[in-house]
C-alpha cells in the first residue's frame, strides 16, 4: 500500500507541476507583453522588464496554485482511469479512504508550499518588482487620491490615552520609502485643529525609529481669551530646516497602505488591521484579506478532494479531454466564487471568516458528494 501511495502522490505532483508551469509561462508572457509598452521610458530597458516579470512569478504561483492543483490532479487521475491503472490499484486493495488520505496528504504539502510562498516570498518579490520598475522609470508611487495618500495616526501618552489625532497626507512615496510633499493635520482629542505641518521630505531613521522631516513649515493654532473672557484663536508660523517626528507610521505600514490587500503578507495585514482598529477606522476589507490568507492555502486540499472522484470515472463516462475541461471550468467557477463572496461579505457585513470560507466549503461538499456517488456506482 505504501508503494501505491507513493505512486499516486508522484503522479499527482507531476500533473500539478506541469499544469502550474504551463500557467506560469502563459502569465509571464502576458506580463512581458504588457511591459513592452514602457520600454524606452526613462531608463526602462528589457532587462528591467524581464526582472519585473520574473519577480511577479511568486505571486502568480500563490494565486494559481488551487486551480493548478485541481486541473493537475484531474489530469493525473484521468490518465490512471483511461489506462485502467486506477482499477488495478483498487483491486490491489486501495479503497476510497486510502485514496482520499493520499490525496489529502499530497494536497497538504502543496498547501504548505502555497502558504510559505504567499507569506514569505510573494509580498517581498512584489515590492522588489515595483521598486525595480519604478526606479527604472524614474517615477514615484501614485497616491490613492488626487491629493495623495491619506493615513490616520494617533499620538498617545504614557497611559495609552489619545493625546493628538493626526491625519497624514503623503503626496508621493519613493521606492526607498522616502516621503515627499507631506502634510500633517494635528487635532486634539476633541477634534480641534491645533497645527498643520508641511514638510518637503521625510526619511525614516532606523536607529531612533522615527521620521526625520526636512524643510518644515508649521502653522500653529493657539487658543486664548481676552481680558473679558472672550475666546480667541491666533496662529503663528514656525519654519525649521529639520525636525524629528515620532509616529507609529513606520515604512512597513506606509508600504502596505499602498498595496492591494490581496497582495499583502499575513503579518502586514495583521499589523495594518490593528493600526486601523486602533485609529477607529473601517478594517473590514483588510480583515477579509487576512482571513483569505489563512483559508486560501487550505483550498488546495479542497481542490484535491474535488479531483479524486474523476479517477473513479471510466473512459465511457468521458475522455481525458472532457475531464480536464471539466476541471478547468470548476477552477474558473471557484476563482470567481472566491471574489464574489468576498465582495458579498463586504457589502452585507458578513463575518470575514465566513465570507472567505463559503466557496471552499461549497467545493468540499461537492467533492465529498461526488466521491460518495462514484462509490455507489461500483
Amino acid at each position: 500500500m505504501l508503494v501505491l501511495g507513493r505512486h499516486l502522490a508522484r503522479a499527482i505532483s507531476v500533473g500539478v507541476g506541469t499544469v502550474l508551469f504551463g500557467f506560469l509561462a502563459l502569465f509571464a508572457f502576458f506580463d512581458l507583453v504588457n511591459e513592452l509598452d514602457d520600454l524606452g521610458r526613462g531608463g526602462y530597458r528589457i532587462q528591467h522588464a524581464l526582472a519585473f516579470v520574473a519577480l511577479s512569478v511568486p505571486n502568480h504561483v500563490y494565486e494559481l496554485m488551487p486551480v493548478a492543483a485541481l486541473i493537475g490532479a484531474i489530469w493525473a487521475l484521468a490518465q490512471f482511469a483511461s489506462h485502467s491503472e486506477f482499477t488495478a490499484m483498487r483491486a490491489a486493495g486501495m479503497g476510497r479512504t486510502f485514496a482520499l488520505r493520499g490525496v489529502v496528504l499530497c494536497g497538504a504539502a502543496f498547501a504548505l508550499a502555497t502558504a510559505v510562498i504567499g507569506e514569505a516570498v510573494a509580498p517581498r518579490a512584489e515590492r522588489l518588482a515595483q521598486s525595480v520598475r519604478l526606479s527604472a522609470l524614474g517615477t514615484t508611487v501614485a497616491g490613492q487620491f488626487r491629493s495623495g495618500m491619506w493615513i490616520k495616526d494617533t499620538l498617545r501618552d504614557a497611559s495609552g490615552a489619545p493625546e493628538r489625532l493626526r491625519f497624514v497626507n503623503i503626496g508621493t512615496l519613493r521606492p526607498d520609502a522616502t516621503l515627499e510633499n507631506l502634510q500633517i493635520f494635528e487635532f486634539d482629542p476633541d477634534f480641534t485643529l491645533r497645527s498643520v505641518i508641511r514638510a518637503q521630505r521625510a526619511e525614516w531613521d532606523d536607529e531612533r525609529a522615527l521620521w526625520q522631516l526636512a524643510r518644515i513649515e508649521e502653522t500653529r493654532f493657539i487658543a486664548g481669551r481676552t481680558d473679558d473672557r472672550v475666546p480667541t484663536l491666533r496662529s503663528e508660523i514656525v519654519r525649521e530646516d529639520a525636525r524629528a517626528w515620532p509616529s507609529d507610521l513606520g515604512p512597513d505600514i506606509v508600504r502596505v497602505a499602498m498595496l492591494e490587500p490581496d497582495r499583502m503578507s499575513l503579518l502586514g495585514l495583521v499589523q495594518y488591521t490593528r493600526h486601523l482598529k486602533d485609529n477607529r477606522q473601517n478594517a473590514e476589507r483588510y480583515e477579509i484579506a487576512l482571513w483569505k490568507k489563512i483559508v486560501y492555502p487550505l483550498a488546495v486540499i479542497v481542490m484535491m478532494v474535488l479531483a479524486l472522484p474523476f479517477g473513479y470515472l471510466q473512459v465511457r463516462a468521458g475522455s481525458i479531454g472532457y475531464k480536464v475541461f471539466a476541471g478547468i471550468m470548476l477552477g474558473v467557477v471557484f476563482h470567481f466564487m472566491n471574489g464574489l463572496f468576498s465582495h458579498l461579505g463586504l457589502l452585507n457585513t458578513w463575518p470575514p471568516w465566513l465570507s472567505v470560507s463559503l466557496p471552499s466549503l461549497f467545493a468540499l461538499c461537492i467533492g465529498v458528494a461526488m466521491l460518495a456517488w462514484v462509490g455507489r456506482m461500483r
